[in-house]
């Protein structure tokens, strides 16, 4: 999405009433909402501040040309469904909320939360943040970005124009219009490849024109977010951009000795230029310099717990589509072909299984460490929400991920990662198919079609 530029005072009140009537004239949405002064403007959105007129709760109204993004023969038009198909599915403390969507013949409207308090960017550019508080400020945005990676979503594009502070001091991520979907997005050999992000911001991976894992640019990102916070500056920078894309491939920058040891060392796990190595979302909850401090609970990050589930499902009651199913998906991704998911019998591909569960991925997960255990197996929890099983030389690597469908379905993906290919098989056939989709190896043809059908069946009662 384009950036929002601060105007003047005086083009405020010029432009902001002449938009409030072009906005009231165009949507019926309006009839709700008082619209007031204009907050930002871009090549292709306005954003105003407006009110409810029923509760007087204050809103941001996002205003999208479509005639200019559809002349500007590019991905806008694509980035706009995805940031309303993410935004639909996030619901967490710490992002901001889309309350509606509507749309005119010429123009799209977002209503979204009012972060009162303005972008963290306008707040680090006055001067470098303490550790405590930056730490304070990174907690939530690990918070934020881990519950997006629960839920197949990255945003790849973090940076600290794109976070908000509201006026208690909390951080809300915002602008997903280069987020990427996991069931969308990824190619068979389950990376990324399309080229986004800020400069600045992007990880090595990207620049190298390779496929990546969208978690991992994002925990890049976040890096370099903690070093501008602690530091006042980028740690990559240089008037000549492929200078700059030289450092960031190579990893060079420099810790300003006011850093601590325990920062300076996490930094150097966030800003890992090997992917295979970079500290995952799990492993920096447990990192000595972002547990320090008495403030710290664990319990307050938490990557599957929607925020406010009573009011969401209030608001729900009028609003059926406000949770993303598989027909929302389908409808903003045509290639995508979710006839595999529905068929967990072993003639899916030797390799990788694919299924539906109305579990939660820490039930899932639960029950595969108790299966480790008993099996004498090692257990290895990979990103944010999926595991590694490993024997104990080697001769078996099971991977499990989870991507959430809908709010009550979750599609987990079993595949062998390395090892005897004859014993993946007989261990999904024989001991975690039975204890995953509790069908047994033995089931017949009737019965996978029963299971199917089932599956179908549950899409379709999400769907209403």
């Amino acid at each position: 999405m384009p950036e929002i530029e601060q105007p003047s005072q005086p083009q405020q009140n010029v432009v902001s009433s002449a938009a409030a009537i072009a906005v009231d004239e165009k949507a019926a949405l309006f009839g709700k909402y008082e619209v007031g002064k204009l907050l930002g403007c871009g090549a292709f959105a306005k954003v105003y501040h407006a009110r409810n007129i029923r509760t007087g709760q204050s809103v941001a109204i996002k205003v999208i040309n479509k005639k200019k993004i559809l002349a500007s023969n590019s991905n806008l038009a694509n980035n706009v469904k995805r940031e309303i198909s993410i935004m639909k599915r996030l619901r967490h403390r710490n992002i901001v909320k889309l309350h509606e969507v509507s749309a005119s013949k010429s123009k799209i409207y977002f209503v979204m939360e009012f972060v009162k308090g303005g972008e963290l960017f306008a707040k680090v550019a006055k001067g470098r943040f303490s550790e405590d508080l930056s730490r304070r400020y990174f907690r939530q945005l690990i918070s934020a970005v881990g519950y997006c990676h629960s839920r197949g979503v990255f945003h790849r594009d973090l940076k600290p124009e794109n976070l908000l502070v509201d006026e208690h001091g909390n951080l809300k991520v915002s602008d997903f219009g280069l987020s990427a979907i996991a069931a969308d997005q990824v190619r068979a050999d389950g990376l990324l490849h399309t080229l986004c992000g800020t400069p600045a911001y992007v990880a090595p991976e990207i620049l190298a024109k390779r496929g990546y894992d969208g978690a991992k640019v994002d925990v890049w990102s976040c890096g370099v977010i903690l070093f501008v916070l602690t530091a006042g500056y980028l740690p990559f920078n240089d008037p000549n951009l492929m200078a700059m894309y030289k450092k960031i491939y190579k990893g060079e920058y420099r810790c300003p000795k006011w850093m601590s040891p325990d920062l300076k060392k996490f930094l150097s796990r966030l800003l890992d230029t090997n992917p295979e190595t970079r500290i995952t979302v799990d492993e920096i909850l447990r990192d000595p310099w972002f547990s320090k401090g008495g403030l710290y609970d664990p319990a307050t990050i938490n990557f599957y717990e929607e925020d406010d589930q009573e009011k969401i499902n209030e608001d729900n009651k009028d609003d059926p589509k406000m949770s993303l199913n598989a027909f929302d998906i389908i409808s903003f991704s045509s290639g995508l072909d979710l006839s595999g998911l529905f068929d967990p019998s072993p003639n899916s591909a030797e390799d990788e299984q694919r299924f539906l569960s109305r579990e939660s991925p820490e039930e899932t997960v639960a029950k595969v460490e108790e299966f480790a255990k008993a099996e004498r197996l090692r257990t290895k929890r990979r990103k944010d929400s999926g595991l590694e099983i490993q024997g104990q030389n080697g001769n078996l690597v099971i991977g499990i991920e989870f991507y959430r469908l809908t709010d009550s379905l979750v599609v987990v993906e079993v595949k062998s990662k390395g090892g005897d290919p004859g014993l993946y098989k007989d261990t999904w056939r024989f001991k975690l198919r039975p204890l995953l989709t509790g069908s047994t190896a033995d089931d017949s043809e009737a019965s996978t079609s029963s299971s199917a059908t089932t599956s179908s069946s549950s899409l379709q009662v999400s769907d209403e």
